[in-house]
């Protein structure tokens, strides 16, 4: 072999190495998708029989749809997400067609009691989400399929991209400018 071919070799075998190496990031990256969703899921199945109360924020005292939210993310990842199933829906972030919904992802219905989003759940999985439904009922698996549930869904949205990194951020916190923070009164 002469010493061009040894080093065209060289290079496609360093160029070979590289996209080996940038496809098991990417399916890293998926597979952590996939486990951050999951955690969520696991976390907000653990939370069914928790009773419904109007403002709840965690399972002790009871939880309404967006304590629910809340506390799980919280719980599991320590995002602290906006308080109410409206804003929630006007989080940044990827929305999610119905039929590319995954585990974790947050679920938004029009149930009529006011205008607008007015409850939020987490997906499962399998056309099914956890939700913390009314007053006088626990937290709950229900079926997207049902057609009260159908005829109510407004959209979703996918909140984790990586473990506990939020969808909506494009940029690592190392390339954001740093700001001073100043304190409001």
């Amino acid at each position: 072999m002469d010493p061009t071919q040894a080093a065209s070799a060289a290079r496609a075998k360093h160029a070979a190495r590289a996209t080996s190496a940038l496809h098991r990031k990417q399916a890293t990256a998926q597979a952590a998708t996939r486990n951050v969703g999951a955690q969520v899921a696991t976390r907000a199945m653990d939370l069914v029989g928790t009773p419904y109360r109007y403002g709840g924020t965690n399972p002790q005292n009871g939880l309404d749809c967006s304590g629910l939210v809340n506390y799980v993310y919280r719980d599991v990842h320590n995002v602290k997400l906006p308080r109410t199933s409206r804003e929630l829906s006007q989080l940044k972030g990827p929305k999610v067609a119905r039929g590319d919904l995954k585990a974790g992802d947050l679920v938004f219905f029009k149930t009529g009691q006011r205008s607008g989003i007015d409850h939020v759940a987490i997906y499962l999985g399998n056309d099914r989400f956890v939700h913390a439904p009314r007053s006088g009922e626990s937290v709950r698996v229900d079926h997207l399929s049902k057609p009260y549930w159908t005829k109510r869904f407004a959209s979703a949205k996918r909140v984790l991209q990586q473990p506990t990194t939020l969808a909506a951020e494009t940029t690592s916190v190392a390339d954001k400018p740093r700001t001073k923070r100043t304190r409001k009164s």
